[in-house]
């Protein structure tokens, strides 16, 4: 009979294990010595010893799950509890009992690890959620849509929740977006609405601007130009394939109008700009008439100058009240010799100078009225005109005063 700490063999070639709870029979062995048996199932023990490390190595390094490791470990403990080996049994019942406790606490770690990775995809969808909702309320449409597509590559990024949840929680998501989608396509409808509108307005103001852009009738047609550029602005934008194209049409039809405006006025200023050197010559010639010596010979002269006067066109407006000046002060010398010489050579002269001068007298007194009142209506250019007229009258009647005087005398 051969043994060893852990087991024996007897003389009939059974080989026995020694246990807490005694010997328990490991097998039969009848091919060798009884050494040979025992070293049999001594490997047989070493084999589960490094069966053990390998599974315990697998649990703690491994993402084995806790099923298949159980599986794993009661297969061993089967063996174990077979009796098929000789060693120490209980020690490896022991270490199989620890890594059944290993793997249960391994299981309830992951189990907590899953519940916090739901929680947390849980919060992250809902907040993923609120804001596709709050996204679905924005005008911002390009932005919004595009943090929109963003939200979705995230949602997929994410764990599934429960059935339940992860529905509810993709429906509110889903509806949002397409709350969204929906009144960007409406936004997007009323605004290519708009354009096309924009669109007919442009096209009409366009065809009415290229009418006008040979039209001759300066003031008018510059002041409708002016129009329409406003009813352009108030119209909005076109499809910027339209817009380019009718505001180049639009343009161009102003600019041949204008550019032929300002040709014709060019060559107008040149004209009045002659003409005001003309007139002004005259005006020096007719002021070389003063002092009045011979008064039938000035009269002539002035008449010959007047009518050379009338014969040149307009001057520019700003120059006119001054050259015009010099020539009615001219005329009122002429009219104030022509006055007192008629005094003079008049036997019944009294008479028609006391109706004269209370002629003239009605005559400065109806002129300060009508200056006053154009004064009082803002209108400075008649008063001015006024006023001018108003100083040969009252030389007039100045100079009449003085004749009835004489006459007095």
């Amino acid at each position: 009979m051969s043994s060893d700490p852990w087991g024996r063999v007897d003389e009939t070639g059974t080989v026995y294990v020694r246990t807490a709870d005694g010997e328990q029979v490991v097998g039969s062995w009848q091919a060798g010595s009884p050494e040979e048996a025992l070293a049999y199932f001594e490997r047989k023990y070493e084999g589960l010893v490094v069966e053990i490390g390998l599974l315990e190595k697998r649990v703690q390094t491994t993402d084995l799950s806790a099923k298949d490791a159980q599986v794993a470990i009661d297969h061993i403990r089967e063996q174990v509890d077979a009796h098929h080996a000789v060693g120490d049994l209980q020690a490896l019942r022991e270490r199989l009992d620890k890594l059944v406790a290993t793997v249960e606490s391994r299981r309830e770690e992951r189990k907590q690890q899953r519940a916090k990775q739901s929680d947390e995809a849980r919060r992250a969808k809902e907040d993923l959620v609120t804001e596709a909702e709050q996204l679905a309320q924005s005008d911002q449409w390009r932005a919004a849509g595009e943090r929109l597509r963003a939200l979705v590559d995230t949602w997929k990024g994410l764990p599934r929740l429960d059935r339940k949840s992860d529905d509810e929680l993709w429906h509110r998501f889903s509806h949002a977006r397409s709350a969204f989608s929906k009144r960007r396509k409406a936004h997007f409808a009323q605004l290519d609405a708009q354009r096309e509108e924009a669109r007919r307005v442009k096209e009409r103001l366009v065809s009415e601007a290229e009418a006008l852009s040979g039209s001759t009738d300066w003031g008018p047609t510059a002041a409708r130009y002016r129009e329409l550029m406003a009813e352009w602005k108030a119209a909005g934008r076109a499809q910027r394939e339209h817009e380019d194209d009718l505001w180049n049409r639009f343009r161009g039809a102003q600019d041949v109008f204008f550019a032929a405006r300002s040709s014709v006025f060019a060559e107008r200023d040149a004209e009045q700009t002659e003409n005001l050197k003309l007139k002004e010559e005259l005006a020096e010639e007719a002021e070389k008439l003063l002092p009045i010596g011979d008064l039938k010979a000035a009269r002539a002269a002035f008449r010959s100058i007047n009518e050379r006067w009338e014969a040149i066109g307009h001057v520019p407006r700003d120059a006119r009240p001054k050259v015009e000046g010099r020539m009615h002060a001219v005329e009122r010398a002429i009219q104030e010799s022509e006055e007192t010489e008629w005094r003079r050579t008049n036997p019944e002269a009294r008479a028609r100078a006391a109706g004269l001068t209370g002629q003239l007298q009605g005559a400065v007194d109806k002129l300060k009225g009508q200056i006053e009142q154009a004064r009082a209506q803002g209108n400075s250019a008649r008063a001015e005109k006024l006023e001018r007229e108003l100083e040969g009258r009252q030389a007039l009647l100045d100079q009449a005063l003085k004749g009835l005087q004489e006459f007095g005398g």
